[in-house]
């Protein structure tokens, strides 16, 4: 179900966090397009009151910055509270992501999460958290201003990115 779908039913309960997955970190500690969008819509669903804590997840450990305070960043300058943002900074790949996130949710007594990423990401992010017992809908940001060719090469990488997991989970 979608972000959008979820809010016009009043009685379906909301996810209490929005886990943001991490994107890259370009040279200079700048966030990638990507990174900014995942980070900037999570800020959006907390000062719109549907989450009240941001997970933001992503590493590369020892980068510096990571994805994780990237994302705190952002999302800070758009004005969530840091107090209100979780981190976790050691993720190196979207299983990992919702595997290391797990544990931060289980201390806050966090039972279900928005999963914010691009919607090209959206069905295998979906797929690997369910795969994992986390539970999650998705909310995805807007693509604007991406190409058409850029927005076919995600969505084909994605596509060839889910087929390997899958068959990486079926030999075992």
């Amino acid at each position: 179900m979608a972000h959008g779908e979820a809010m016009e039913n009043a009685d379906t309960p909301r996810p209490a966090a929005a886990l943001v997955l991490g994107a890259k970190v370009l040279e200079g500690g700048r966030p990638s397009a990507a990174l900014e969008r995942r980070a900037l819509h999570a800020a959006g669903l907390y000062r719109d009151g549907v989450v009240a804590r941001i997970i933001a997840s992503g590493g590369p450990p020892g980068a510096r910055p990571t994805e994780a305070e990237a994302i705190r960043g952002l999302c800070v300058a758009a004005g969530v509270p840091d107090a209100a943002i979780l981190l976790e900074t050691e993720a190196g790949s979207t299983e990992e992501n919702i595997r290391l996130a797990l544990p931060l949710l289980a201390a806050e007594g966090i039972g279900s999460v928005w999963l914010v990423t691009d919607g090209f990401h959206a069905r295998r992010a979906g797929f690997t958290a369910r795969r994992q017992g986390m539970d999650a809908e998705i909310s995805c940001p807007e693509l604007t201003g991406v190409p058409l060719l850029r927005r076919v090469r995600m969505h084909l990488r994605e596509t060839v990115a889910l087929a390997v997991y899958a068959v990486r989970l079926w030999r075992g």
